[in-house]
C-alpha cells in the first residue's frame, strides 16, 4: 500500500510524569484541579477535541499509572477517541519515548503536548496537524514576543547579570504545544538525539539537531503553560469566561 493510500492516523502523547514543584507542594502538577477538574483531563480533552486525533497516550508518573487510568475512567471523554496510559520515565525525554513505543503501526502523525497547557484551543491543534499532513516533518505553534529580550551572562540568583546582546524581537517566537511531527522523524530524533544536550530543550529542538526543517504556525494566547500559582489563577479566569460565554 502506498503512503498516499494508507490511512493517516494521528495520535497525541501527553507526558504527565512531572512533579511541578514551582506550583508548590501537593499533587503532581498535571493532577492539580482547574475549575474542579484535574489539568490533565483538560489537556486530554483538548487533544481529543480534534477529530483528527484518534488516540491519546498519557504518560503517567512511574508509580502513578493506575491512579491516572482511574482518573480517565471517572471523567467524560469523547467516545470516538481511544486512550492509553503508560508509566513514564525519570526525564521528559524518556517519558515521550515510552509514549511513542506504544503507538500502533498505523499512526503516521504524532502530537506531543504538555499536560500543563490545559486550555489550548482545538483550532491550534488542528493547525498543527494540518501542517504535518501537508508535509512538514515538525511543526510548533508559537506567538510573537511582546517584551524585548536580552541575552545575558548567567550569574548567581539575585546578582546583577551583564547583558551580552539584544536579539531582534521580530525574529523571535514563544513556542507552545502541541508540537506535531511526522512519526518516523520523531522516532529517529529520540533514537539519535539526547535531550539535555546543547540546543535541544524540546522535541522540535531534537528534530532541528537532525538538520530537518521545523515550521511555525500561529499559537494562541490561551495555550499558556501553568507553571506558577499566578498562572493557575489566570487559567481559572479563562475557564470561567469560557463556561460563561460558551458553556465549555
Amino acid at each position: 500500500m502506498s503512503d498516499q493510500s494508507r490511512p493517516y492516523r494521528t495520535a497525541a502523547v501527553i507526558p504527565a510524569a512531572g512533579r511541578g514543584v514551582r506550583l508548590g507542594p501537593g499533587a503532581p502538577k498535571a493532577l492539580r484541579a482547574l475549575g474542579g477538574t484535574p489539568m490533565l483531563i483538560h489537556a486530554v480533552r483538548a487533544m481529543a477535541a480534534s477529530r483528527h486525533v484518534s488516540l491519546v497516550v498519557v504518560v503517567a508518573p512511574p508509580d502513578g499509572a493506575p491512579e491516572v487510568r482511574n482518573l480517565l475512567d471517572e471523567h467524560a471523554l469523547p467516545e470516538r477517541t481511544d486512550f492509553l496510559v503508560v508509566p513514564g520515565g525519570e526525564t521528559r525525554q524518556e517519558s515521550v519515548k515510552l509514549g511513542l513505543d506504544v503507538l500502533p503501526a498505523d499512526v503516521r502523525a504524532v502530537l506531543v503536548h504538555d499536560a500543563a497547557r490545559p486550555l489550548v484551543p482545538v483550532e491550534t491543534v488542528d493547525a498543527v496537524i494540518e501542517a504535518v499532513r501537508d508535509g512538514a516533518p515538525a511543526v510548533v505553534p508559537a506567538l510573537p514576543l511582546a517584551d524585548t529580550v536580552k541575552e545575558v551572562e548567567p550569574g548567581a540568583p539575585g546578582e546583577a547579570e551583564p547583558v551580552l546582546s539584544t536579539p531582534e524581537r521580530a525574529r523571535l517566537r514563544a513556542v507552545q504545544t502541541p508540537q506535531g511531527f511526522d512519526r518516523d522523524m520523531l522516532v529517529r530524533a529520540h533514537e539519535e538525539v539526547a535531550v539535555g544536550g546543547e540546543g535541544a530543550t524540546d522535541d522540535a529542538g531534537m528534530v532541528e539537531r537532525l538538520g530537518a526543517p521545523v515550521v511555525v504556525v500561529p499559537g494562541h494566547e490561551e495555550a499558556f503553560k501553568v507553571t506558577r500559582p499566578l498562572d493557575l489563577v489566570l487559567a481559572e479566569a479563562v475557564l470561567a469566561r469560557r463556561r460563561a460565554n460558551d458553556g465549555f
